[in-house]
């Protein structure tokens, strides 16, 4: 039997039947199977922690209590990862076969840097899953135009992403402000929301998606940071509106309060900013690493202001990360 990782937790794995997919899609039913892994299956050589990850797609038998054992994991049309802990050269599978990455941001309680977005974005682009940011908690920036507004930074921050050839969205989870944007471009799709604890990530599946109840937290008053709720990655099927034969999965992933790189190479980080991959051909050096060089069309293009300025920085940090080897996880 063939189905759909839909959550792991520890050692086992909640399946969504392929044969049962239909009946999601017309009545919004899930009978799913739990399932482990065959024991054999960790001792084939897999460097990740979890050789099974949301959005896989499994080969699995049926016990006489009803639950499954996983025999296959299909190849993977992509996936996304992070470093398992700070200093194991292991990796973890957040989710596989994502059709698109929404890093959820916000500008404030907490704030993200765009370092911290530029990672991810980065990250997407190196696992060939394309990205859009959600700038989430709208409603707190204020009337459009007043002095202590924070529009006049989200359009700073729009004109930047957007440069790049990244969707940007503003939303509120708690007004439903903007949500219907994004219900219209996510449609359909596997859909990865990931971000800092505290920005609203399942607050903002909750708004998508009113009947999931996903637990949700609050942000801490004394660090501004997020507090945790979600625990595991999960897949959530859901039915949008107009969607009689389809449906959208949503994917909810625990904070991340840093995110590296895993097997980049300091060489390779300048075709995974589009605007810079677009240069790199002009630049009189093949191997030019667009930091001292004479002759650097991304240096150049960031002088003219048609490269991001903030973008460039963000590169020249994460590349020394990366050729120091000390990138954040």
């Amino acid at each position: 039997m063939t189905g759909l990782v839909l959550r792991t937790t520890g050692s086992w794995y909640k399946v969504l039947p392929i044969e049962h997919q239909a009946d999601l899609a017309s009545n919004g039913s899930l009978s799913s199977v739990d399932c482990r892994l065959r024991g054999n299956y960790r001792l084939r050589g897999n460097k990740q922690t979890n050789p099974v990850a949301v959005g896989d797609w499994v080969d699995y038998e049926l016990e006489e209590d009803g639950t499954g054992v996983i025999s296959e994991v299909r190849d993977r049309r992509n996936y996304i990862v992070r470093k398992a802990t700070k200093l194991s050269k292991q990796t973890q599978v957040l989710a596989s076969n994502i059709d698109r990455l929404c890093v959820v941001a916000t500008l404030g309680f907490p704030r993200t840097s765009t370092g911290f977005i530029d990672r991810l974005l980065v990250t997407a682009e190196a696992y060939h899953i394309p990205a859009c940011v959600v700038f989430n908690k709208a409603d707190l920036y204020g009337e459009e135009g007043s002095e202590e507004s924070l529009w006049d930074i989200h359009n700073e921050l729009k004109d930047i992403y957007e440069a790049a050839d990244y969707p940007v969205y503003a939303v509120s989870a708690r007004t439903g402000q903007g949500l219907d944007l994004l219900r219209a471009a996510i449609k359909g799709q596997t859909v990865l929301f990931s971000g800092h604890s505290g920005v609203g990530k399942s607050s903002l599946l909750n708004a998508l998606a009113p009947g999931l109840d996903l637990r949700v937290g609050e942000v801490s008053d004394w660090s501004l940071k997020g507090k945790h709720t979600t625990t595991f990655a999960e897949i959530f099927p859901i039915r949008l509106a107009g969607e009689e034969d389809s449906y959208t999965y949503l994917i909810d992933t625990p904070g991340i309060k840093e995110f590296g790189m895993v097997d980049l190479a300091p060489e390779e980080l300048s075709h995974f900013f589009p605007e810079m991959r677009a240069v790199l051909h002009d630049c009189h050096f093949a191997n030019c690493t667009h930091r001292h060089e004479p002759h650097c069309a991304v240096k150049e293009a960031v002088e003219e202001g048609r490269i991001s300025a903030e973008r460039y920085n963000n590169y020249l940090g994460i590349y020394d990360q990366i050729e120091s080897g000390n990138l954040p996880w």
